[in-house]
């Protein structure tokens, strides 16, 4: 079973202030012990196909892969010609994909605005998302849908973070090979939710995996709700990622579960809270899963 990498602690670096290159993060991930890398929309030339040629084979020439594109779709926008256009940035996400030798495109809800009734942003993702899914076999690219909390540049979290929302959308989307999940146990977590649970739930449509840990630090999870009540860019400054294993999450039952239902995607990891340790907190993330995967029989 591959392993991935996910720059979460250096996305301000390439995306904000712009002081990391896409080459520099790819060139840096060579000291993980991953067989890939993660890719976010918010780095990804999104309209040059020599660009992304030039970005698989640099990668290929190393050895690894880009597997999955971290992208963040927003389908609960009331106005109908702004969905429209997210589809479209969705598609372009898409042939991106293509470009860069992606397998699997993240898609998420969009973000849980307030005057957006559980109804109405159901029936918009649905609609959305049903819209993309022959695009993407098109492409041959699977879309892959996450139990997410809050992309880093949003002021809401997500619209389907909760479970029973996440199961509702989840189950109004006719199953295709071109669509499933992406498991990610942190974010049940935050959301309050059983991330053992949650997967029992939806382990036969888990395609990939975020392997992140979560912890508290300076407040609870009810202090976490009342900083969601207002809209802000960002995470709340008490909810911290944390070196993978020595988080919240219980990973030997999450990989036995994943292990049963016959599970053999790739597993991302998504970690690194502080740029100034974020290499060497990937690397022991990476020496924590691959003996995990070991024990478990997923290597």
């Amino acid at each position: 079973m591959p392993l991935a990498a996910f720059p979460k602690c250096f996305l301000d670096d390439l995306c904000v202030n712009h002081t990391m290159t896409v080459n520099q993060w790819i060139d840096m991930s060579m000291q993980f012990d991953v067989d890939g890398i993660e890719f976010y929309w918010g780095f990804t030339p999104p309209n040059d196909p020599s660009e992304w040629d030039r970005i698989r084979k640099r990668v290929e020439a190393q050895g690894r892969s880009i597997p999955m594109m971290c992208y963040s779709s927003d389908f609960t926008k009331p106005d109908l010609e702004e969905r429209k256009a997210e589809v479209e940035q969705q598609k372009q996400a898409i042939r991106a994909c293509v470009g860069l030798g992606v397998q699997y495109c993240r898609v998420l809800s969009g973000q849980r605005r307030p005057d957006v009734s559980r109804e109405k942003g159901l029936n918009w993702v649905r609609e959305c998302i049903t819209e993309l899914i022959p695009f993407a076999e098109e492409n041959r690219v699977q879309l892959i849908i996450e139990n997410h909390y809050k992309d880093g540049y949003w002021n809401f979290p997500e619209f389907a973070q909760r479970m029973d929302v996440f199961l509702d959308l989840l189950g109004g989307i006719p199953e295709s090979p071109w669509f499933g999940v992406n498991y990610d146990p942190s974010n049940a977590i935050i959301a309050g939710d059983d991330p053992i649970e949650l997967l029992e739930a939806v382990k036969h449509r888990v395609k990939t995996m975020h392997a992140s840990d979560r912890y508290f630090e300076g407040g609870t999870l009810e202090d976490l709700r009342q900083v969601e009540a207002n809209p802000h860019t960002g995470y709340a400054s008490i909810l911290k990622h944390g070196v993978i294993g020595q988080g919240l999450n219980d990973y030997d039952r999450i990989f036995s579960i994943l292990k049963g239902a016959g599970f053999n995607g790739w597993i991302s990891i998504e970690d690194g809270p502080d740029p100034q340790t974020g290499v060497r907190d990937i690397a022991e993330s990476a020496v924590f899963l691959r003996r995990k995967m070991l024990e478990h029989g997923m290597a």
